[in-house]
């Protein structure tokens, strides 16, 4: 439609025309600088090499120790099975195990919506701290609790009350850490840094298998199913202690403590991009739906190959393929330690080239090598289970070394630690933790090994279209908070880049 050439320009209008440009031209200059303020040498975050260091050493071990704790119930699964459950069919055992492996992740939810609000409200490290606390009290419990020989049905009872907080704790683990993290590191590392905390993953996941497979191969199967299981659990408790200290060592993140500051504090510039209303529950979903829903999506894409890999493959070796349990996790052990050394390579490469390039051929390989992967493994070779085995980790490394970065980026500071939470943990609940239970349950029903690799393609096909979807955030600033650069002279230079230009 034909616009009124006296129609004066409004918010709904950003064009003004033409005539009114040259009849007023310092008004609309006002404008667009009201618009679009520049951001003054105060306004930008000029990070400290080593702070941003020790926060993402904090944030990544206590990462590490969280998922230790929680790697431990997945590669002792058959074990826990038999311990904690009637005697019957090892399929029924097994289901039994996963399906309180899963009861974790149903409440994770609970606590992304408790913590994430919280972080929001009271500070990342404090909220980080207490996640920890739990984490600990739950994995040091279940190594102390009594079999089902010796009381029955409380066994197991006992045993889903303390898995719950752990996934309660877990709840407020990862979108504090990488919110944490993201907030630390500069824009143009964002990705590099960001890559420790599933460096941390990967080291607490390596741990826990490395702990079970030393103490089955030493103790043996029957000494492991007596009392060996306990260990690793028990073990879990000092290491709690450590990460609790680290995290309460560091201050909260710049980018909060701006927030905190307020806008009186702060130059036009700045408030622009930042806000102190914080963001509880109701808000993040009436304001923040279609970035949730796209979260959840790409969430549950990742979790699904994740826990599929990381988490069911040694039981799959195992029960499906007759693969002793140490060989199993052996082969696991060597892909994730392949994994830890190229995951910064591949934080530094979304850094250059962006978050989508490296997202797309991660969901692209598992849609397209996950058939060929699973193909090799049941082949049965060390060479073939460990190409098999090989294929799935590239394809995961592009995932996990990307995430840590991409995901903080979709919310604004004031909602990002809460929206983040809720969003990861409905996903993780929905899609993660219980992809070794339906992969068990495909198996059963069907008779056809295959079904991990076909789950693994249709979550990975949701992760492309997710990813499609999805903004590209690499090198700019977070949502809601003003630049962060390494250095006054990077600073200097966007000042400078924001400055009018001269008129002669």
């Amino acid at each position: 439609m034909e616009r009124n050439p006296a129609t004066s320009p409004t918010d709904s209008d950003p064009t003004p025309p033409s005539a009114a440009v040259r009849r007023h031209p310092a008004l609309f200059r006002a404008v667009r600088r009201r618009r679009n303020p520049p951001l003054r040498r105060s306004d930008i975050t000029v990070t400290d090499e080593r702070a941003v260091r020790r926060a993402v050493k904090a944030a990544s071990l206590g990462n590490a120790m969280e998922w230790f704790d929680f790697g431990i119930y997945a590669y002792l699964a058959g074990t826990i099975g038999r311990v904690f459950f009637p005697s019957g069919s090892d399929t029924a055992q097994l289901l039994s195990s996963f399906a309180t492996f899963a009861v974790a992740f149903l409440v994770r939810p609970l606590g992304g919506m408790v913590f994430g609000p919280m972080g929001d409200k009271v500070g990342r490290k404090k909220v980080l701290a207490l996640t920890m606390i739990l984490m600990a009290i739950g994995t040091a419990a279940i190594g102390m609790l009594p079999t089902y020989a010796a009381v029955g049905f409380w066994s197991p009872l006992l045993l889903i009350l303390f898995r719950l907080l752990q996934g309660f704790s877990t709840g407020g683990e990862y979108g504090g850490a990488s919110t944490f993290i993201a907030e630390y590191a500069p824009d143009k590392r964002r990705g590099y840094f960001g890559s420790f905390l599933e460096l941390g993953t990967l080291a607490g996941y390596t741990g826990a298998a490395g702990l079970v497979t030393a103490l089955t191969a030493w103790l043996g199967n029957d000494t492991m199913d007596a009392w060996g299981w306990r260990i690793p659990f028990l073990v879990a408790g000092p290491l709690g202690i450590v990460g609790i200290y680290l995290r309460l060592k560091l201050d909260d993140t710049p980018a909060y403590l701006k927030l905190e500051q307020g806008n009186g504090h702060i130059t036009e510039g700045a408030s622009a991009v930042e806000t102190t209303a914080h963001g509880g529950l109701a808000k993040i979903f009436r304001q923040y739906w279609p970035t949730l829903v796209l979260c959840i999506a790409l969430v549950g894409a990742y979790n699904v190959t994740d826990y599929m890999l990381l988490s069911y493959m040694p039981t799959y070796l195992s029960d499906e393929l007759h693969y002793s349990e140490t060989h199993g996790l052996l082969i696991l052990v060597a892909t994730m330690v392949l994994l830890m050394l190229i995951i910064n390579q591949v934080g530094r490469l979304n850094d250059r080239f962006g978050r989508k390039p490296l997202l797309m051929t991660g969901m692209l390989g598992f849609f397209v090598l996950s058939a060929p992967a699973f193909l090799l493994v049941q082949q049965g070779s060390l060479l073939a289970v460990s190409a098999g085995m090989l294929m799935l980790g590239l394809s995961l490394v592009c995932l996990l070394g990307t995430m840590s970065a991409a995901l903080p980026a979709m919310f604004p500071t004031p909602v990002r630690y809460g929206s983040l939470s809720v969003g990861y943990n409905l996903s993780a609940s929905l899609f993660g933790g219980t992809t070794p239970l339906v992969i068990t349950a495909l198996i059963g029903a069907t008779g056809s090994d295959m079904m991990p690799a076909y789950y693994s393609m249709a979550a990975a096909l949701v992760g492309v279209i997710a990813v499609a979807c999805m903004k590209e955030t690499a090198q700019q600033p977070l949502e809601g908070s003003p630049p962060s650069v390494q250095t006054e002279q990077e600073a200097a230079e966007l000042v400078r880049s924001q400055a009018p230009a001269p008129k002669f």
